[in-house]
């Protein structure tokens, strides 16, 4: 490692440590090589392999590039996109512009043109170039919402939509064999004299938005609403964005969080920079509503590909809409605008809605209500989107998708979560919304009366013992002695058991899961006899173990508290016998 290093900070380091003789530091640094999964990479920056520095970014790319090369005889005519966002790290000298523009260097020594964003972008601008420019494959490089320490590399396939197995196992096997930097694999100017560097930052901000108008239905209403919206980037890249694609709905712009506007790679005024993790990120927010009369508030996460969104109560409280909220309410919006601009109603047999198999199946019921079809797939956009690609392929309409991780899929241009495109189709809603007098939580209300209340709740463990959490699992697939799992949680009935970690489902007559199962990653589902759901399952980027629940209630059952007791009776359950939370060490959420 030390011989093929130049750079002098990652280099200092491990000199240093050596010195000491720090066995148990180079161990962190040195203990296991990163993995390449299909999320790409996600690690702290720093020295060593198992850290995101200079090197493991050249032997990254070496790889990709040369995986690549493989799979796309045309990959030297058609090229590779990259972006970046403003993470940076002083002590190893690592940054997102630094990766991406080693990244560039990589392929263009090797002959493949690269359009290398000239500045920092949105995660979702890089999946569109791709699509939009016929590319073989994308890179963003950015850990999103990530603690600030961390950064990643995140990979697109030429479909537009994040790589799935087996282009992972492919791609690790490729860094494997391509670990020694290539010659001026360190000497990144040499792109810029390059007729093989192409900057499509100005390009793409003119034809995203665009394609995103394509989305845009009551230009009029949103020329005149007195509707106030605050919009934050969490000290990330989306402040730009955002009154650039209100500008584009004829929306006046939004009042930026001045203190978060500019990106900033220590997120100074946040703890976590994810609006997921609910109030503690949106207090500035709040103030600057208050002070400036604003009702809706619109919030980014640091790479702009999810959207959080709070709302003023008539009581003055804020309410912070979950993703679930959001999604049902942005499913009903899409489709109500589809079917009011659609000339022929037979188009609804070719209209498809999608989420993830943790998300609410709110938009099952609006789909059998109202005739489109709705299809859940694993947990994450890459596989929304590569499924949301095939349809398309087959002349399908994909109107939207989304998952409870306040991710969604609004405009087809884009195959990944868009919080831009997200938020400014949220604004147009709200804006519609108040001109019938109506706020979005009563809008939300009126889509659980039609269709049925969807009631869920979602949380998390903090868990860094790898062992425990393989445990805990295991214990759930023996719990009543070997290989049989719970027939009930405290008072509630067990009545099926899906585990897309073995492929075991009790619903199927074969008692093989239908959905796609993985061994590298646990997550299983109860169904319980009152109707009630809950998952439990590990993150791929993160040391959590994470449940989801809901409870359906079909349409005209109104007793909306009772079913919350009965879910938060359920959720507690979960957590004492699933969970165990004391017996395992486990660290609760903490707001």
């Amino acid at each position: 490692w030390i011989l093929c290093q130049q750079n002098p900070k990652t280099y200092a380091i491990v000199k240093q440590l050596l010195a000491e003789g720090n066995a148990g530091e180079l161990q962190k640094y040195f203990g296991s090589r990163m993995e390449f999964g299909t999320a790409g990479l996600r690690a702290a920056m720093g020295a060593g392999i198992s850290h995101m520095n200079d090197l493991t970014i050249i032997q990254t790319t070496q790889g990709f590039c040369r995986y690549l090369e493989k799979n796309f005889t045309d990959l030297k005519k058609r090229g590779v996109v990259i972006g970046f966002d403003a993470r940076a790290h002083l002590s190893s000298g690592g940054s997102s512009k630094r990766f991406a523009r080693l990244a560039a260097n990589t392929f263009i020594s090797q002959g493949v043109p690269v359009y290398l964003f000239s500045d920092i972008v949105p995660t979702p601008f890089v999946p569109y170039t791709v699509t939009h420019l016929k590319l073989c494959a994308g890179i963003m490089v950015t850990a999103s919402h990530n603690p600030k320490q961390d950064n990643g590399y995140k990979v697109y396939w030429e479909n537009g939509a994040q790589i799935i197995s087996p282009h992972d196992k492919g791609i690790s096997q490729a860094i494997e064999e391509n670990q020694e930097p290539w010659p001026q694999a360190w000497d990144d100017k040499l792109i810029d004299s390059s007729p093989l560097l192409h900057d499509p930052y100005a390009m793409v901000n003119e034809e995203y938005f665009k394609d995103i108008q394509k989305q845009c239905f009551y230009r009029n209403i949103n020329k005149e609403t007195n509707l106030k919206f605050v919009h934050t980037s969490v000290h990330g890249v989306g402040h730009k964005f955002v009154q650039l694609a209100f500008k584009a709905f004829d929306l006046s712009p939004p009042f930026a969080v001045p203190e978060q506007k500019d990106p900033d790679p220590d997120f100074p005024t946040v703890k976590y920079p994810n609006p997921e993790e609910g109030k503690g990120v949106l207090t500035l927010s709040f103030a600057l509503a208050e002070k400036d009369g604003a009702r809706i508030i619109l919030a980014n996460d640091p790479d702009a590909d999810r959207l959080a969104v709070a709302e003023k109560q008539e009581s003055g409280e804020w309410k912070v809409f979950s993703g679930n909220e959001l999604g049902a309410l942005l499913g009903w919006w899409i489709f109500t605008c589809w079917k009011n601009n659609s000339r022929d109603t037979r188009a609804i047999k070719d209209v498809y809605m999608l989420s993830s198999t943790v998300s609410s199946k709110i938009l099952r019921a609006i789909a059998l209500k109202e005739g489109f079809h709705f299809e859940e797939t694993l947990t994450g956009f890459k596989w929304m989107g590569n499924r949301a690609k095939q349809l398309m392929d087959q002349g399908k309409a994909v109107l939207f998708a989304f998952e409870e991780a306040i991710g969604y899929m609004c405009c087809p241009a884009v195959l990944d979560k868009d919080g831009v495109s997200a938020a400014v189709i949220t604004a147009e809603m709200a804006s519609f919304l108040a001109s019938r007098n109506l706020s979005l939580s009563q809008q939300l209300k009126a889509v659980y009366d039609e269709y049925g209340f969807h009631i869920t709740k979602a949380s998390y463990f903090i868990c860094h013992d790898p062992k425990v959490i393989q445990q805990l699992f295991d214990n759930l697939r023996n719990f009543d002695g070997k290989n049989t799992y719970p027939k009930s949680c405290g008072r509630f009935k067990v009545s099926g058991i899906r585990d897309l970690t073995t492929g075991y489902d009790s619903s199927q007559p074969d008692q093989k899961a239908i959905l796609p199962t993985s061994k590298s990653s646990q997550m299983i589902t109860f169904t319980f006899a009152n109707g009630g759901v809950a998952t439990m399952r590990t993150s791929g980027t993160e040391p959590k173990i994470k449940y989801y629940s809901e409870l359906c209630a079909p349409p005209g059952n109104s007793d909306v508290e009772q079913l919350k007791k009965e879910l938060d009776e359920l959720v507690n359950a979960l957590e004492k016998h699933f969970f165990q939370p004391e017996k395992n060490k486990l660290q609760r959420k903490t707001e």
